[in-house]
């Protein structure tokens, strides 16, 4: 009887999931991020940004864009887990994302125009860095693969008052507790590379750590620097975070997973303008990211002027994953914004229109586009609560450009939901 016990423990043993004490590796040389071969399975909440086995670095492909560009075979092959009801009611968690970005794209850049193994074209650094792709996201990523060094867009920028700058990153495991810093500042003599501590005339430093956030507004001559701190919703190591960042005049907020994680009043000195950035990575302290799809926009629009007397409002507000046509839930403060113009004028009927770049089938474009169309009137109906009768959805898939599809900034431009006042 004893015997009989102790092979049924062994069996129970054998058979029970090794994917408890899964590991997650970093392998540099085949500049992938790899999972071991007992690794639990992504939660499928969170599935978009799992990581997976990939044998092989992907090369620098455009159809792996925010477009319908994969083959729809493809597409039914790894469905998304999650129903878009579940999505939807995920919105209300998002309630603090006050943020709606402006008509005009500034800045887009997901490193689509740069090989796979090249230093990107835009940018210079005195450090090491290169093109990778992942195997937890698609696209091309810029690898800040030094541990002490700066990486200047090489771009002068004039920022407005009001701006939104987002970006994903996704820090390495190893290192220091910093995954990169971000410092936006103003510089009256161009300077291709200010390697100084605090560049320029003056700015901001954000410090993207593993436990917290840090900000240090600074200004030359001035003995003090305004600083601010968070530990709400710190990014995690060998994940996909998408980090948005609302500067409006002298006022800086941070927001990331479900939360405005950090809201300073006064972050930024009296008559800072800021026309440069770099990623910094600090000695002894930085592990390194991974760093895709920064985009730099105006902010908040007159959606009521837009919509109401010009009849028609451009939005870059609403965000899907890629081939996907789930309304994320950072999308709350656009729609939000859409439905309250709704609500004020309760005779206004509109249709919501989306719309792709030209990479991809013309086909599967048109497709996405209208099921993305579909999903804004659904969102605003079952979260907002606005009547079905007043909405109609439609898509034009690639077929209505606003600027030619030769950059990713043009790019940007035309992958865009439009709103047409009936």
């Amino acid at each position: 009887m004893k015997s009989l016990l102790k092979i049924f423990i062994i069996v129970a043993m054998i058979s029970f999931p090794l994917s408890v004490n899964s590991q997650v590796k970093l392998d540099l040389k085949k500049q992938v991020i790899t999972i071991d071969k007992n690794s639990k399975k992504d939660n499928p909440k969170d599935q978009n940004q799992g990581i997976q086995q990939k044998k092989e670095p992907q090369q620098n492909n455009q159809t792996q864009k925010d477009n319908g560009t994969k083959p729809p075979d493809e597409n039914k092959t790894n469905p998304d887990t999650r129903s878009a009801n579940q999505d939807q009611q995920s919105l209300q968690s998002f309630s603090k994302y006050d943020f709606i970005p402006g008509e005009k794209v500034i800045l887009f850049d997901d490193f689509s125009q740069d090989a796979v193994g090249d230093f990107p074209a835009l940018w210079s650094a005195n450090a090491a860095g290169e093109i990778n792709t992942l195997s937890i996201a698609p696209g091309n990523w810029f690898n800040l693969n030094s541990t002490d060094g700066n990486y200047f867009l090489l771009k002068s920028i004039d920022f407005p008052k009001n701006f939104i700058i987002e970006f994903d990153i996704v820090p390495k495991k190893t290192g220091g507790r910093i995954a990169a810093g971000l410092i936006l500042y103003g510089e009256e003599k161009s300077k291709e590379m200010d390697n100084s501590p605090h560049p320029g005339n003056s700015g901001i430093i954000i410090s993207i750590e593993k436990e917290r956030w840090n900000t240090m507004g600074y200004k030359t001559n001035e003995n003090t620097a305004i600083t601010g701190s968070s530990i709400v919703n710190p990014v995690e190591v060998e994940k996909v975070n998408h980090v948005i960042i609302w500067v409006q005049n002298r006022r800086f907020r941070i927001y990331h997973k479900q939360a405005k994680v950090l809201d300073m009043p006064t972050n930024v000195f009296d008559g800072t303008k800021f026309n440069r950035l770099c990623f910094r990575l600090s000695r002894g302290a930085s592990c390194g990211s991974y760093i895709s799809n920064i985009r730099i926009t105006d902010a908040s629009p007159d959606m009521r002027c837009k919509l109401l007397t010009d009849g028609k409002l451009v939005t870059y507000g609403i965000y899907f994953d890629v081939n996907k046509d789930v309304v994320k839930p950072e999308s709350y403060g656009t729609l939000k914004g859409i439905a309250d113009v709704l609500k004020e004028n309760a005779v206004v009927k509109v249709k919501i229109v989306g719309h792709t770049d030209s990479d991809g089938a013309d086909a599967a474009n048109m497709d996405l586009s209208k099921r993305r169309g579909a999903s804004v009137k659904d969102a605003l109906v079952k979260d907002f609560a606005i009547d079905a009768s007043r909405l109609e959805s439609d898509g034009m898939g690639e077929t209505q450009p606003i600027a030619p599809n030769d950059t990713p900034v043009n790019k940007a431009l035309n992958r865009r939901v439009e709103l047409i006042k009936l």
